[in-house]
């Protein structure tokens, strides 16, 4: 059986690796699992305030997915779709971004953002501290942000963005959205137009200079501290108004356990890793 073609964003001089480029990865896949894997994402943007000149960066709750092609994979090109308050500064940036002036209608209408996301899988222990590492996935994308107006596409949103955070927890909350609550949310659609990845995997690599000196690999314990996020036991609130189900849902439950066990076994796997040696 053929294997399907990889697509990957174009190398250019914003997304282009230069430091440690075995590491980097354009892989439209991989890139977008770093994306949805990662509870939370950092957006980057340039604010009109000409008292303020430097950048802002929020963390913010995102996912890649296509309000057009829905049911494409992530291996194939996406938005990124961003939740934010009414008038937060970023949606209001967005709002009041101006459309391109120029002739060039190429270039996408909203306002230029970058989002990263980076989770870190392993401490790395060496020989000399010049060489400690770790090994980690980090994903950044360029784009052009704008708001969502399509009352279909905003719902749509949501319920991708909430499943995001925990599997199917839209199914199994009191939606749709009432009208104050779709009143008060803002979805910001971004077309991405480039992005990049580096991986590292694998154990110490350390300089033969030492590793030569039998002397310091005696009394120098190198290896790797795995790294995972855990998600713990859920806990029922028990506030005045608090939770009135006994039993914590199974798609609550299981989203836990899977995730947990899944970092576990991919940060315990890193190390064994020895594609980069």
């Amino acid at each position: 059986m053929g294997h399907g073609r990889t697509l990957e964003y174009p190398k250019t001089p914003a997304n282009k690796v230069n430091r440690y480029n075995q590491r980097a990865t354009y892989d439209l896949e991989q890139i977008h699992t770093i994306i949805n894997t990662s509870t939370v994402v950092h957006v980057s943007f340039n604010t009109p305030d000409p008292t303020n000149p430097f950048p802002v960066t929020l963390p913010m709750v995102g996912v890649a997915a296509s309000y057009d092609h829905p049911s494409s994979s992530l291996g194939e090109p996406l938005d990124i779709y961003l939740h934010g308050y009414v008038s937060s500064r970023l949606m209001n940036t967005s709002r009041n971004a101006a459309s391109p002036t120029t002739a060039d209608t190429t270039t996408p209408e909203g306002l230029p953002v970058t989002i990263s996301a980076t989770k870190v899988d392993g401490l790395v222990l060496t020989l000399t501290p010049n060489t400690h590492d770790v090994n980690y996935r980090s994903a950044t994308v360029f784009g052009y942000a704008s708001l969502v107006t399509s009352t279909e596409e905003k719902i749509w949103a949501m319920e991708q963005i909430t499943n995001s955070v925990v599997s199917n927890r839209w199914a199994h909350t009191r939606v749709p959205p009432d009208s104050a609550e779709m009143q008060s949310t803002s979805i910001l659609r971004v077309r991405v137009v480039g992005g990049s990845g580096k991986i590292r995997v694998g154990g110490p690599r350390d300089e033969r200079k030492d590793l030569e000196r039998n002397e310091v690999r005696e009394k120098v314990w190198t290896g790797v501290i795995p790294v995972w996020e855990q998600f713990g036991d859920p806990v029922a609130y028990e506030g005045t108004y608090g939770n009135l189900v006994k039993e914590v849902p199974e798609h609550v439950r299981e989203f836990a356990r899977e995730k947990s066990e899944g970092n576990e076994r991919y940060a315990r796997e890193t190390v064994l890793d020895r594609s980069q040696d």
